[in-house]
């Protein structure tokens, strides 16, 4: 059940730094509201769980209904689309398409000396010149919390060159992967909008859980690397994202989505040195992206919301624990393709985002990005035009956040 995201980088990467114009930044001071809770309220930081609700310090219900913006996990060690506008801009719009929250991939080997940022219009972003990769991520931190947007960090990659399905390889090892996390931790202990840690993208293939075996159990891993997270900053939120396949209680394998399998949490929860911070995720993709036999049944929409239930939904409908769908998305909102005939991808994602609107599930929509692939993303391929149909499917179900800057 894989899936590939086609990062178009290199020669399109090389082409739009060199043919774009060189426009001088202009830097002025922004007023920016602070991010509210669902009341209205201000947020009352830290977060954590109550039951299935993710709360402020007072109580207050806080949904994250936020965008992924790619690329410091890939071998441009920096945002993409940092070739065709400036660092600003997008910030800027990305608030104005009312997300409150970013999820921030990034790799293990970003934090290597050797690793180099490029793809970067310096004409465009003079304030990024000569930084290293861990410095621009800082400017994107910066820069989203400062007008109010909620960052949650996502180890998405150990190395540039792929996903991995554990959360160790031969290349980065499971004391590396720990270290960094807590570097992370303390690195932006001191900024409250900096919410969280994804540990790792979408644990698959050889992943399980629950079962005690040291090199594959999921579920353990999570707990020893959230656990020495919260030592070093008490303050986060830890998510832990589901496997591929979970080995039910027959004996079968119950296959769903890379990191979208989070059945195995009803018997085998995850359990932190505080578990009130503790947040489970899932990932969930179209028919587009996989043709999976649940779309092919003659109930399809209708079987969907048991079907998510199933995989992840029962935890907060049992009020046991919050829930982020941290990756959802796909080209097409559409009910109805060019030929008038149903569009199965446009379908599932309408009704996807009324279930997460009717159960108040947080998330965080795959991507930003225009050129994730199999997706698409909220820009269209000129970096610049919101794709207007996802915009206003999304605007269906938000959450307040900061107003856009003044």
């Amino acid at each position: 059940m894989g899936r590939t995201r086609l990062y178009w980088i290199s020669a399109l990467v090389a082409l739009a730094v060199a043919g774009v114009a060189l426009v001088p930044l202009l830097h002025h001071e922004k007023k920016v509201h602070p991010t509210m809770t669902q009341s209205g309220q201000r947020l009352q930081m830290p977060l954590h769980a109550e039951g299935s609700r993710i709360v402020d310090a007072r109580g207050e219900t806080v949904t994250f209904t936020g965008v992924n913006w790619f690329g410091l996990e890939t071998n441009t060690f920096a945002p993409h689309g940092l070739w065709s506008r400036s660092l600003d801009d997008m910030l800027d719009q990305m608030v104005g398409q009312g997300f409150n929250s970013m999820r921030l991939p990034f790799s293990n080997e970003l934090f290597d000396a050797a690793s180099k940022p490029n793809g970067v219009d310096y004409a465009l972003n003079p304030g990024l010149k000569g930084m290293t990769g861990p410095q621009i991520m800082d400017q994107v931190v910066q820069g989203a919390t400062k007008r109010g947007m909620m960052v949650i960090l996502d180890r998405h990659r150990p190395t540039s060159q792929g996903q991995s399905n554990l959360w160790y390889t031969d290349k980065v090892s499971e004391d590396r992967w720990i270290s960094d996390w807590v570097m992370l931790a303390k690195k932006y202990k001191d900024n409250p909008l900096v919410v969280g840690a994804d540990l790792h993208n979408e644990p698959h293939g050889e992943a399980t859980w629950g079962d005690g075996n040291e090199k594959t159990d999921w579920q353990a891993a999570a707990q020893r690397a959230g656990n020495a997270v919260l030592k070093a900053n008490p303050n986060w939120l830890i998510l832990v994202e589901g496997i591929e396949n979970y080995k039910t209680a027959d004996g079968k394998s119950d296959g769903y989505w890379w990191g979208g399998n989070l059945q195995g949490a009803k018997e085998h929860p995850v359990k932190l040195s505080d578990n009130s911070k503790l947040v489970y995720s899932a990932h969930d993709y179209s028919p587009k992206v996989w043709s999976q036999q649940w779309f092919t049944d003659p109930a399809f929409p209708a079987n969907m919301p048991a079907l998510w239930d199933k995989q992840f939904g029962y935890l907060v409908k049992s009020n046991t624990a919050p829930v982020l769908v941290g990756e959802f998305g796909g080209r097409s909102v559409a009910e109805k393709d060019a030929q008038g005939n149903k569009d199965l991808e446009g379908i599932w994602q309408r009704n996807l985002v009324s279930y997460l609107k009717d159960n108040g599930l947080s998330y965080t929509y795959w991507a930003w990005n225009p050129n994730s692939g199999d997706t698409g993303g909220v820009l269209k391929d000129d970096w610049k035009t919101v794709d207007a149909d996802k915009a206003a499917l999304l605007k269906t179900y938000q959450a307040p956040l900061a107003a856009a800057a003044q």
